[in-house]
């Protein structure tokens, strides 16, 4: 368990599209995964996020998960 400010949220919309959800706000099935580019790349190699969601998660997701972590490191 983590503050809610440590984690983002990875949705898929009723047309099965996902996205990173910033804002915890988007419509959608949503998974929340730790800002830490650790936990982000033990999600890809074990499929956790695609499991949770049920759709293959496209690799961009991902980058663009690690490039939040940079980010929420530097702040």
């Amino acid at each position: 368990m983590k503050p809610k400010q440590e984690l983002i949220r990875v949705v898929r919309n009723k047309e099965g599209e996902i996205s990173v959800d910033p804002t915890g706000k988007k419509n959608g099935r949503g998974a929340y995964i730790s800002l830490n580019e650790t936990a982000i790349d033990k999600a890809e190699k074990g499929d956790i996020l695609q499991k949770h969601l049920n759709n293959e998660i496209p690799s961009h997701i991902y980058e663009e998960l690690r490039e939040l972590a940079r980010k929420h490191a530097d702040a």
